[in-house]
């Protein structure tokens, strides 16, 4: 790991792991009508932490080795309903906008975190 992957590692992990929450989130949402149709998310903290302290992750031995860093995917887990439908659908809109809402928040910080890095990091190679 060279020292700009140390320097941005946190918020890059943080930033793949929103948007794949947007992704699961997303498609919840767009599936609120679907007979049958089970919710689903990911536990960020549980991700997060899994992703920082490196559990889960293959190691490469090789230059030829594909790397698993970056494209892997989360564990999804089933969203238990509050109050069910009667036709099986577990998805409730108005939870899902809101973790929606929430996780663009944080995705959005995520990014003005990053950039903050990324202009600090800039200004230190100018000698400002």
């Amino acid at each position: 790991m060279n020292v700009i992957d140390k320097y941005l590692g946190p918020h890059a992990t943080a930033l793949q792991l929103r948007q794949q929450r947007m992704e699961v989130l997303g498609s919840n949402i767009a599936n609120a009508a679907t007979p049958h149709y089970k919710a689903r998310d990911i536990d960020f903290a549980a991700e997060y932490s899994r992703a920082i302290e490196g559990q889960g992750t293959l190691r490469t031995t090789s230059a030829r080795h594909i790397d698993t860093s970056t494209g892997g995917s989360s564990e999804l887990l089933y969203r238990q309903p509050i109050s069910p439908s009667l036709d099986g659908n577990t998805v409730e809109l108005h939870v899902e906008q809101l973790q929606f809402a929430e996780n663009s928040t944080r995705y959005e910080a995520s990014l003005q975190f990053i950039g903050d890095r990324i202009r600090s990091l800039r200004a230190a190679l100018r000698g400002e």
